[in-house]
């Protein structure tokens, strides 16, 4: 669905859509990998108002019906948020703001948060000089056995802070941080997560993502690499024991 993120995870009728990309492609997405009689995602997530993140989600709002909606609890000046804010509060979905103190379960789907600290989401003017993208939310998602980290556009600072988690040990699989930018993932977390699959979301960008620093880096830890540049959809399936 282009440069910007989107990722569904399901179980039987159950669904959670992090992000939506940057335009309604999403739709297509959903379309092809949900049931077609299913229009009920349980869980919309979006990690940080940025629009090749929360632009597909304005038609998900409209054409399904959304459980909760969470987000990090950040602002955006831009028109387009504002007609996604609008759309939320004229279908009175039910809001939760996520920070790293919360756990979550749907089913068997247990969801840790791991980032940001609540004191993040404070509108007051010291806190609003944070970069968005370190004000993402990250979700550590766990099925079973299976353990599966989203760190949607966080920069090495919080890529370090991250690795001190006692949480990520043992991860299968890795969406790499802003698309494969060198400001995203770092080493350090890269070395005490060791997952097995990384995958990089991204289209065709001005910005040189994925930049080859990263690549490296995870050639260099002997990371199988998806890209849904050259791949289109990547699926991942899981029993909660092994998977594909």
């Amino acid at each position: 669905m282009g440069q910007g993120d989107a990722i569904l995870i399901q179980k039987n009728t159950t669904q959670i859509l992090i992000d939506g990309g940057p335009n309604n492609k999403v739709l297509d997405c959903l379309g092809k990998h949900m049931p077609f009689w299913d229009r009920e995602i349980e869980l919309v997530v979006l990690t940080h108002p940025e629009e090749d993140h929360y632009g597909g989600l304005i038609d998900v709002i409209k054409y399904y019906k959304i459980g909760r909606f969470a987000t990090n609890g950040r602002d955006s000046g831009n028109l387009s948020y504002q007609v996604l804010k609008n759309e939320v509060g004229s279908r009175g979905l039910q809001g939760l703001t996520l920070s790293d103190d919360m756990d979550l379960r749907l089913g068997m789907i247990y969801l840790d948060i791991l980032h940001p600290a609540g004191e993040l989401q404070m509108p007051n003017d010291k806190l609003q000089i944070k970069k968005t993208n370190d004000t993402g939310i990250v979700i550590l998602l766990k099925y079973a056995r299976f353990k599966a980290l989203f760190t949607a556009d966080v920069e090495q600072e919080i890529s370090n802070q991250l690795s001190e988690s006692s949480k990520i040990q043992n991860i299968n699989y890795l969406k790499v941080n802003h698309h494969g930018s060198k400001n995203g993932l770092s080493e350090k977390l890269l070395e005490v997560l060791k997952p097995k699959v990384a995958v990089i979301s991204l289209g065709k960008n001005s910005y040189g993502h994925p930049h080859k620093e990263v690549l490296d880096m995870l050639n260099k830890y002997n990371v199988k690499i998806l890209r849904t540049d050259q791949m289109g959809d990547v699926v991942v399936k899981t029993d909660g024991n092994k998977f594909w």
